[in-house]
């Protein structure tokens, strides 16, 4: 077993435990675990199952990240590609003073931005992760979502033993383009779900699809060239905007959450329509998506999820 430890430098303010939870979403999640303290997940690196924990020193004078990496096999340069991977996860290198400004000027979004302070907005490592994870969470709540996305990972994740506990990467596209959607249907899913699924997964393996094209258009080229995927739609190619792309302006409009949140922040008698989350979330730009991420912190904190310190 093979193990390197470094430290990283977020650009201040940070807090990892703010920003595991926008990421993780809810306690159940088993892909991006959570004990208190530390950030643990197991990533792919050239195809192999790197274990990977963070922590936070509360001590250091700057925002200071401890990785400690595990590795079964050699891998070249091991600590600079987690911490390439880490760094875009995590949003260390995004400087949000542009947003602190903005939410001084308006009561509401200063009180978010205060008692948040120190979330970054987080992102998935890879675009095939995000558009599964929007499917999975489809019309269904995100309980039931983050169930399926466990179940798949435990099935067709690759797995790494520690000698302690054994966890699962997500699963590559190969994983998922090689198995049925019967097999697929018995974990939970939808037949149009694994259909969609399968059907990203092989036109991935086949390179009939190539992502690295989405980071130099626009929203709306990139929601676009998303759409004509089977499984895509207006809510599902904003949420990966934000998600997996790191778009921090976009604010998926038809997410529920997102619209329950709003809801009650603006005191609204009725769940806001996708035109009035626009009107609303206009006066927040280029942060609006960023706000999402604080909505779902909040709605966190109030159902006594997050922990906070």
């Amino acid at each position: 077993m093979i193990q390197e430890s470094f430290l990283l430098q977020p650009i201040a303010p940070f807090r990892l435990d703010l920003t595991v939870w926008a990421l993780r979403r809810r306690a159940t999640n088993s892909i991006d675990q959570w004990n208190g303290t530390d950030y643990t997940r197991v990533l792919l690196i050239d195809d192999v199952p790197v274990k990977v924990a963070v922590s936070q020193p509360q001590q250091a004078p700057k925002p200071e990240l401890l990785v400690n990496v595990m590795s079964a096999a050699p891998i070249e340069c091991l600590s600079s590609r987690v911490g390439e991977v880490l760094r875009r996860m995590l949003g260390l290198d995004i400087d949000l003073t542009g947003f602190y400004t903005l939410a001084k000027g308006d009561p509401t979004l200063s009180a978010l931005a205060q008692h948040f302070l120190g979330v970054k907005p987080p992102r998935f490592p890879n675009m095939f992760e995000a558009l599964l994870n929007a499917f999975a969470c489809q019309q269904i709540t995100l309980d039931v979502g983050m169930l399926l996305l466990n179940r798949l990972t435990a099935t067709y994740g690759i797995t790494f033993d520690d000698g302690q506990t054994v966890c699962s990467a997500f699963p590559r596209p190969a994983e998922i383009a090689t198995t049925s959607g019967e097999n697929l249907r018995a974990l939970g899913l939808s037949s149009q779900k694994a259909r969609a699924m399968t059907e990203l997964a092989t036109a991935l393996v086949h390179a009939q699809r190539d992502f690295s094209l989405l980071e130099g258009m626009n929203n709306e080229e990139a929601s676009a060239s998303l759409l004509p995927i089977r499984g895509v739609g207006r809510w599902t190619a904003e949420y990966v905007l934000l998600r997996g792309l790191g778009r921090i302006d976009m604010f998926p409009g038809d997410d529920v959450g997102a619209q329950n949140n709003l809801q009650r922040l603006f005191h609204l008698a009725e769940k806001p329509t996708y035109a009035t989350i626009k009107a609303a979330t206009s006066a927040w730009q280029p942060y609006a998506g960023f706000v999402y991420f604080h909505l779902l912190l909040e709605n966190l904190s109030k159902k006594g999820i997050l922990l906070e310190r």
